[in-house]
């Protein structure tokens, strides 16, 4: 059996939208299961978003620590945001993202790793990218102005060993961190040359 997830959409009987927020909404679908009855999925319809896992000459990764509500805690993560220019290539979000909420640029990237959030309950899907030759903004470049969770947010560089040895251990929790972190570790191990390109289509 080929292990790849492929596409696939199963039959909708029935939908209903309970909310739609600034950013989410959530749907209830009846959909037909492969026994021909029908079930009900509650899920979070959300726009997508990248994350940015930035690497400088040195091997470290650089972090950044961001209040998230819904946990009730600073989590140290990897640059990111919504996917919110419509039509916006993601490596563009993805650097627009690294600009704005560390103040650094890129001149090497890579996809690093696609991953779907919560699969059970939401639609959100994210695409990590590897950074490198990574140089900060000049303070005439960095005109974004931070509001909301972004005023403290401060940014930090670990060793890439470093930072898989607090995914492992418990002490960075969020998913794209996790995920990038331990796909750049694997990845390093033939100098990123596995790498897919930065335009890689999502499957």
């Amino acid at each position: 059996m080929n292990v790849e997830d492929s596409a696939e959409s199963w039959e909708i009987t029935g939908s209903q939208e309970h909310f739609s927020g600034r950013v989410i909404s959530v749907r209830t679908d009846a959909v037909r299961m492969s026994d021909g009855s029908v079930a009900k999925r509650d899920y979070v319809v959300h726009p997508g978003a990248v994350a940015v896992l930035a690497l400088d000459d040195d091997d470290r990764v650089l972090l950044i620590r961001q209040y998230r509500h819904p946990m009730r805690r600073l989590l140290w993560e990897l640059p990111a945001g919504i996917r919110d220019v419509p039509g916006e290539p993601l490596v563009d979000c993805a650097a627009r993202e690294l600009a704005e909420e560390a103040a650094y640029r890129a001149g090497t990237w890579h996809t690093l790793v696609d991953l779907y959030t919560s699969p059970g309950m939401s639609d959100e899907r994210i695409r990590v990218f590897l950074a490198r030759d990574v140089t900060p903004l000049s303070d005439e470049e960095n005109k974004f102005v931070r509001r909301d969770e972004e005023i403290d947010m401060p940014a930090i560089w670990i060793p890439l060993g470093a930072a898989v040895d607090k995914a492992l251990s418990g002490m960075i929790h969020n998913s794209p961190a996790v995920a990038g972190i331990l796909a750049a570790y694997a990845a390093s191990a033939d100098g990123f040359k596995g790498l897919r390109p930065a335009d890689a289509p999502e499957a």
